[in-house]
């Protein structure tokens, strides 16, 4: 998307006087290229993930999710913040994964309106023999380019971003809320 300011006569740039702090030639190179490198690391991985296991990026980041919660099972709605997706996404990635086996939905025993997703042993197993090459497929696309330099600083950049962009207001319009 780009962010360049655009005036009624069809002129971009940071010169516009409308108020809005527009991004400089320098940030607009940087988040070009951000957004070109996101797109391009996501697609990677899914193909990897699709090719190898059978599954999207986002069901493996579930499982994950799953995998390391306790006696590996998550509330849903836990679920559903812990991996940034709306609630009605998740229930239908959730319906997919219990399809094929590797997921199992059980009602909440502290609160009947509540449901768990649980790991089930054929869906950790699979899991585990699909995590190498995933591994592998974010090690050749990230790290292998990368100065151990490099990882330092994109790991302090990334958490200063992900820290301010943490909601802190219990009551934000949120997507894995709805």
């Amino acid at each position: 998307m780009n962010t360049a300011s655009i005036d009624g006569e069809g002129a971009a740039g940071p010169g516009a006087t409308d108020g809005t702090r527009w991004l400089t030639d320098r940030e607009q190179h940087v988040w070009r290229a951000y957004l070109h490198a996101t797109m391009l690391l996501e697609d990677h991985l899914d193909r990897q993930l699709q090719r190898d296991a059978g599954m999207p990026h986002v069901y493996y980041g579930l499982l994950v999710q799953l995998s390391q919660a306790p006696r590996r099972r998550m509330r849903m709605t836990e679920l559903a913040k812990a991996a940034k997706i709306t609630r009605s996404r998740l229930s239908h990635a959730i319906a997919r994964l219990e399809k094929n086996g590797w997921v199992r939905r059980e009602d909440c025993p502290s609160d009947k309106r509540g449901q768990n997703a649980y790991l089930t042993d054929e869906g950790f197993e699979v899991l585990r023999r699909s995590a190498p090459g995933h591994v592998e497929a974010v090690r050749q696309a990230m790290f292998d380019r990368l100065t151990p330099d490099q990882v330092d600083q994109l790991g302090r950049i990334m958490r200063v971003v992900a820290d301010a962009l943490e909601p802190s207001d219990p009551t934000a319009d949120l997507p894995w809320l709805r």
